[in-house]
């Protein structure tokens, strides 16, 4: 059976197709903002038609299908969610307006003239009700059914498409907020309900009530298209499982993902550090910095040890984030991003994308703004006539025309104004990557550059000089990275319980209750998914802080019953794992416990990358032609080589160009680059 990992970006809709022979093929196409659900089957039909079958019989031979898209993202970003509404314990109003007194960290403390946070929930959609639980789970005041019965009459009134039900310590115990949303199930037809205690299960009313409120906001049209898409591919012959991608780097079942909508904020650049996990291990590499730069964004995580980190503290705009993320930072940087001229008359590039329509201006679409990809044209970097291996004919006259626009702009001519460009995308790019790695005390020249997306490879070696980071790494598929990470990903479930307790006072009876009580929970969600329960993969986590501390630590729980004793080597981790984040640790400082974690897996087959046929250094039998391409300030001709017919072991040194079906790889004058046995690429500087 054949396995399919689409995933849907803003630029281009990328399709990885995995053959019974474990053979990878990919496929490109444009995206169609306007109509996912189109640019999905496009790339599907586009894979048929290379196996010359019909698309009823490809997907009928399909047994996994894993879909990851940047809709619950977009619609979140752009502010074109649901109208929504909440409901919660009387006296607690306006507790996601206060947000804990937070302001944009963007802007000073002081500064008096911020326009005022605006929730998903205007106030005059935010309703109380009485229901009291204390912290403690104990139910104070049981729910007013009258009360919440006007509630919903006025909803009806002013026709609310979706509704979050957030309590006050519904985590410890959920009695009245699930028969809140039981009632609002039955009473209000259509409408899309989303409860605190079924999202996030955690303590920290703010985080838990906001991330609910975003659930809500983007829950009723990231299900309505998961549904419309499941049926339209269940038409066209899908008989296999369909599976949808997480920000927590996991894939879950459509039903799930739709129920859960929040899950998918984020989730778009979350494969990619997978695949570059499975490539460092193929090529002995643990401590990676992957990017994918695709034609909107630009996604940056940093692997340490082989460990894929995660964060529950995300901001995504003005809005808390507190369920488990892959950590990774992204920045308005891709091959769309439009030059521009801000009022000090200095050049500036993104954050505003041409996307897939109309595209850079060189696509002939109707785009006018000048665009990275218009530069790299300009620059000679990209082949006019092998665009997509040739199916998009780049038109050089447009590109110019657009970049001479910003050069007038900056008194230089096209190719100085596109090599400016070029340069300060490429330092936008490495600011993003030191945000996250020398801000954090990592020293990048210690890491691998994993390069993925489309537009990865023209601009890594530039960046990877810029940081001084000796070695580069450009996958084979990293056109279509994040299809290639799904592929590495399982299937699985975050858990997560709150219990608040000093380290010296734990109740170990009640953590193995806690455990227990997930651990069954995961069982019947496997078995629900059609996976045998002896298949998961479990381990278990703890948020562990320094008492009176604000942010918590990750330490890992071991599996079984646990006893007493088991307790201090936990502490001793978590003091280890402290040091090694933030340099330093507390031993004589009392810990506590906060919310324990379980992360449930059923793994999935590896990839089997296929060697290629193996040649000598001599890569001369794979040139191609060769072009005149602007690098560090003039004009030089530059071999251009067919990366389909280069072998392993073959080396190139730069200046040179290989030009990849789906991608262009930009090898600068100090650089030299070796192909190895699965067609991956290893730069090195020389």
């Amino acid at each position: 059976m054949k396995r399919v990992c689409i995933d849907v970006g803003g630029t281009f809709t990328d399709c990885l197709v995995m053959t019974e022979s474990g053979e990878l093929r990919a496929f490109k196409s444009p995206s169609t903002p306007t109509a996912l659900a189109t640019g999905f089957l496009n790339s599907l039909e586009k894979a048929a038609r290379f196996f010359n079958e019909p698309l009823k019989a490809l997907l009928g031979e399909v047994d996994i299908s894993v879909h990851g898209t940047t809709l619950a993202t977009n619609t979140l970003i752009t502010g074109r969610g649901a109208k929504t509404a909440m409901i919660t314990t009387k006296g607690f109003r306006d507790l996601v307006e206060i947000r804990r007194g937070i302001k944009d960290e963007r802007v000073s403390l002081y500064n008096f003239f911020i326009p005022p946070y605006e929730p998903l929930a205007p106030r005059y959609l935010r309703y109380v009700v009485e229901e009291r639980t204390l912290y403690t789970g104990e139910l104070m005041t049981p729910l007013n059914e009258k009360e919440l019965d006007e509630i919903i009459s006025q909803l009806k009134k002013e026709r609310v498409e979706s509704v979050a039900i957030c309590f006050l310590h519904s985590y410890a115990n959920p009695q009245n907020e699930k028969r809140a949303a039981e009632i609002c199930s039955q009473e209000l037809d259509g409408v899309y309900v989303s409860a605190s205690h079924a999202i996030l299960p955690v303590w920290g009313e703010f985080e838990r009530f906001s991330t609910t409120l975003i659930d809500a906001y983007v829950g009723r049209i990231v299900s309505g298209y998961f549904n419309s898409l499941e049926k339209q591919l269940r038409e066209s012959g899908l008989g296999g499982k369909l599976l949808i991608m997480l920000t927590n780097g996991l894939m879950q079942t459509v039903d799930y993902s739709a129920r859960s909508a929040v899950y998918l904020i984020g989730s778009g650049p979350a494969a990619a550090p997978s695949g570059a996990l499975y490539l460092g291990d193929l090529t002995g590499h643990k401590d990676l910095i992957t990017v994918d730069m695709g034609g909107t964004s630009f996604d940056v995580c940093v692997i340490r040890d082989r460990e894929i980190p995660t964060t529950t503290e995300r901001w995504e705009g003005d809005h808390r984030l507190a369920i488990k993320m892959v950590d990774v930072h992204s920045a308005g940087a891709g091959g769309g991003s439009i030059a521009w001229i801000d009022s000090l008359g200095l050049l500036r590039v993104g954050p505003q994308s041409a996307g897939a329509e109309p595209g850079p201006a060189c696509y002939g679409k109707g785009g006018a703004e000048a665009t990275v990809t218009d530069a790299d044209l300009v620059l000679g970097y990209l082949p006019a006539d092998y665009f997509l291996g040739g199916e998009i004919m780049l038109k050089e006259e447009l590109a110019r025309a657009a970049v001479e626009k910003v050069g007038k702009a900056l008194g230089m001519g096209a190719k100085a104004a596109a090599e400016a460009i070029f340069t300060t995308i490429n330092t936008v790019m490495a600011n993003a990557i030191t945000d996250v790695s020398t801000k954090r005390g990592f020293d990048v020249r210690d890491f691998v550059l994993v390069a993925g997306g489309g537009a990865g490879p023209v601009h890594a070696a530039f960046i990877a000089e810029h940081l001084d980071i000796p070695t580069v790494l450009i996958p084979s598929y990293s056109a279509v990275f994040s299809a290639f990470g799904m592929h590495a990903m399982d299937i699985g479930r975050d858990y997560a319980r709150t219990y608040v307790t000093r380290a010296d006072r734990l109740e170990i009876d009640r953590v193995n209750e806690i455990y227990a009580e997930m651990e069954r929970e995961a069982g019947k969600d496997v078995e629900s998914m059609g996976f045998p329960a002896n298949d998961i993969v479990l381990s278990r986590t703890a948020e562990m802080r320094y008492i009176r501390q604000f942010h918590q630590v990750e330490a890992e729980i071991p599996l079984g019953n646990l006893s007493q004793s088991d307790v201090a080597p936990i502490v001793d981790r978590f003091h280890k794992r402290h040091e090694e984040l933030y340099t330093f640790s507390m031993p004589w400082r009392g810990v506590e416990f906060i919310t324990f974690r379980l992360k449930a897996t059923v793994p999935r087959g590896t990839i089997t990358l296929k060697k290629i046929e193996s040649g000598s250094e001599d890569a001369s039998a794979a040139l191609k032609r060769k072009r005149i391409c602007r690098l560090g300030g003039r004009d030089a001709e530059v071999p251009v080589y067919d990366g389909t017919r280069l072998l392993s072991g073959n080396v190139i040194r730069g200046p040179a160009i290989v030009e990849e079906p789906a991608t262009t790889i930009v090898i600068p004058e100090r650089y030299g680059a070796r192909v190895d046995d699965y067609k991956n690429y290893l730069l090195h500087r020389q």
